[in-house]
């Protein structure tokens, strides 16, 4: 599948950390590096939301970043898709009974693709994305 021409454009993210330990960022991290290279498939991070395509999202959402994270999500232009990446953001992981926690992403925005482990494998974040292009194509199929 050549993902460039099936999209029309490059695939751009922007990455949000909704209170996460940073496992998850560091291996987003490895994710870019050449040894995995999606840039090969026009998959960039970018450092505004307005021009992203793809949310992703790391760690549980807590109570000081909710609005936050609401407002980056209602910057991202349509059609976009959300991908919430480890066992924090998706279910709380070991910080589900904290006081400060506003609870899983997908109680504070929707969630498109799941990315689920402790931290997760860049194999399975590569593995997410591919699953949020065919999400996106699929909405700008949609769109008029």
């Amino acid at each position: 599948m050549n993902i460039t021409k099936s999209f029309n454009r490059s695939l751009w993210a922007f990455h949000f950390n909704s209170g996460s330990c940073n496992g998850c960022e560091i291996e987003i991290v490895a994710t870019l590096t050449p040894r995995y290279d999606p840039e090969r498939f026009g998959i960039k991070l970018v450092g505004s939301p307005k021009h992203a395509d793809l949310l992703l999202v790391t760690g549980p959402v807590v109570k000081k970043m909710r609005p936050r994270l609401l407002r980056v999500y209602e910057q991202i232009p349509d059609p976009k898709v959300v991908m919430c990446v480890g066992a924090c953001g998706i279910s709380g992981g070991p910080f589900y009974d904290s006081y400060n926690l506003d609870g899983p992403i997908d109680d504070v925005i929707p969630v498109d693709v799941y990315v689920p482990g402790c931290p997760p494998r860049p194999e399975g974040i590569i593995f997410g994305v591919v699953r949020a292009l065919q999400k996106l194509e699929r909405l700008q199929g949609e769109l008029p």
